[in-house]
């Protein structure tokens, strides 16, 4: 295991530069998720830590070693790719042990670690199986088998769950915290998929244009995101947010009504009142807060809860309401939000005027 600093990171193509500076520290044993749309920079920074990638400036150090210069096989990092790079030629035993191509150790010792591996991702019946008879699951855990047989110092995951279907990765999903609880191996994984990050993450790092807006724990980003992009990027559906005026210490919403606005959200003229769609429930305010009301225009049916979609003088907002208690299309409905789950944003800078 291993520590993963990233001091003043850049990436540049030509004279774009896609990575600007990022300063990161991943502890020893650590499983840290970088999460945001494509083309913000993950992937190549991920790419720049295992040395797929030349870096145009900065510093990068694996378990306080500085490997700038050094050549990915050189690094004892092990990477789990997209499309799985298994070889299909090879059989499951024969792939994973492929991960150990350059060891010195006996064939003994290789086997025994290939049986390890299997026997730590369930694939211990199908050692003998070609990719072609398994499924897309069980093709990812030789993948991630042929990474465990190096016995890293760190995994780097590079968005390997896209490729699956929604039930499959919600098992791989489990399966790769699972294995990172039992090994403890410093992990960074790489995903556009909010949810993946929220479950997965023991830290999350939002990034988007190149650079860091957020380090946290997966609760500390929902409860507290600095800026607009972060709060409607973690949390699904995305959050609300409602224009408003403040005035004597009141914001005047747009389409409707008013809200009490704290003293230290209290700085700015014109303001994005922010409230997530589980918060917004169908009810009357009998307690300080958010109050909205319009015509239902959809409404999703989850099971445990129902997402409804109401039109308020021109938006759209999302609320939620109890599984079995379905609005009907058409309806006018209010919705409350309480005034301690809202959150305040500045509408010129889109950064967060108070932390919750």
């Amino acid at each position: 295991m291993a520590t993963v600093e990233i001091d003043r990171l850049v990436k540049r193509y030509g004279q774009t530069t896609v990575v600007h500076g990022i300063d990161l520290s991943i502890q020893d044993g650590e499983f840290v998720v970088l999460v945001g749309p494509s083309g913000c920079g993950k992937s190549t920074t991920l790419r720049m830590i295992a040395g797929l990638e030349e870096i145009s400036g900065g510093e990068i150090r694996i378990d306080g070693r500085v490997v700038n210069d050094l050549q990915p096989r050189d690094r004892n990092i092990a990477m789990v790719f997209q499309n799985y790079a298994i070889y299909p030629h090879m059989s499951v035993a024969d792939n994973i042990a492929f991960g150990l191509y350059r060891s010195k150790l006996s064939k003994s010792e290789k086997r025994q670690r290939v049986e390890q591996a299997a026997e730590t991702l369930g694939l211990s019946q199908l050692l003998d199986r070609r990719p072609s008879a398994l499924s897309g699951g069980q093709r990812q855990r030789v993948a991630i088998g042929r990474a465990m047989v190096r016995d890293p110092a760190a995994f780097l995951f590079d968005e390997p769950l896209s490729n699956l279907d929604a039930q499959l990765r919600t098992q791989m999903r489990i399966e790769i915290k699972r294995l990172h609880h039992r090994l403890g191996t410093t992990s960074v994984f790489v995903t556009h998929d909010q949810v993946e990050a929220m479950t997965m993450a023991d830290r999350i790092v939002v990034m988007r244009d190149g650079r860091i807006l957020q380090v946290g724990t997966p609760l500390e980003l929902y409860e507290n995101p600095v800026d607009i992009f972060t709060a409607r990027f973690i949390g699904s559906p995305t959050m609300n947010l409602l224009p408003a005026s403040l005035k004597n210490g009141g914001a005047d919403l747009t389409l409707g009504g008013s809200v009490q606005v704290p003293p230290a959200a209290a700085t700015s003229a014109d303001i994005l009142v922010g409230a997530r769609p589980q918060d917004l429930v169908p009810s009357s305010p009998g307690v300080p807060g958010l109050t909205v009301s319009g015509t239902v225009a959809v409404v999703e049916t989850l099971g445990s809860e129902t997402l409804v979609h109401i039109e308020s003088a021109g938006q759209t907002i999302i609320g939620s309401a109890p599984g079995r208690q379905i609005p009907q299309i058409g309806e006018h409905l209010t919705l409350h939000a309480p005034a301690e789950r809202l959150y305040y944003f500045d509408k010129a800078t889109e950064k967060a005027l108070a932390a919750r």
